[in-house]
């Protein structure tokens, strides 16, 4: 589990094909501090697991159905990615509640300077529209950002400059992919709507009339 707030912005070093997948190096400095063999990190927004820790960074494994929903597919030597260690029970919730399951892909189709801050608009699937509210949470490359406002497919997120600077968002332009994840809040009520209504279609005449009613 994480929060959203990013830690690091590290760098790719190298990227190995193996079976199933690929094997990354990511150069860092901040996160290695306490960082263990094991440890779940999170990659863009990605949860991965720390494979082997070495002075300038770790390794990590990405495996192909993670490549598949997410954009780490693309990565390349030298790219700047947003790392962020797992969260401690000692720690403060200062984002949002982010698992590291990508739920889809978005592009961005718009960046705004207004003033000091920027306006980012993000086009996403249809299939993930019903996750998103006005003034919600949501992770968006793995940094906990609130939705400004959103029209049709698409969400507009306002960042303030101590985000911008601190994370890859700086280093994004048009029809860039990010990884999107919603907030799990929504995910829970969905699943406990369905399986609450799912129950009540059970109790027909037919389910009485067999119990004797």
């Amino acid at each position: 589990m994480f929060t959203g707030l990013i830690e690091e912005i590290g760098t790719i070093k190298q990227i190995l094909s193996i079976a199933g997948g690929k094997r990354i190096k990511i150069n860092c400095k901040k996160i290695l501090s306490d960082l263990q063999r094991d440890d779940s990190i999170a990659v863009n927004g990605v949860c991965l697991t720390c494979t082997k820790v070495e002075s300038d960074g770790f390794w990590c494994d990405a495996v192909g159905a993670t490549l598949d929903k997410t954009t780490l597919n693309n990565l390349q030597p030298n790219q700047k990615v947003n790392l962020e260690s797992s969260l401690k029970l000692s720690d403060k919730l200062g984002g949002h509640l982010v698992q590291g399951h990508v739920n889809a892909i978005g592009i961005i189709s718009n960046i705004v300077k207004l003033g000091e801050n920027y306006s980012i608009e993000i086009t996403i699937p249809d299939e993930i529209k019903k996750y998103v509210v006005n003034e919600g949470s949501i992770a968006i490359d793995g940094i906990s950002l609130t939705i400004a406002n959103i029209i049709n497919q698409k969400i507009f997120i306002s960042v303030i400059p101590l985000t911008w600077n601190s994370t890859i968002l700086k280093e994004k332009h048009l029809n860039d992919s990010v990884n999107i994840e919603t907030d799990i809040i929504a995910k829970y009520v969905e699943n406990l709507l369905f399986h609450r209504t799912e129950n009540k279609n059970k109790f027909t005449d037919e389910w009485f009339y067999k119990l004797g009613y």
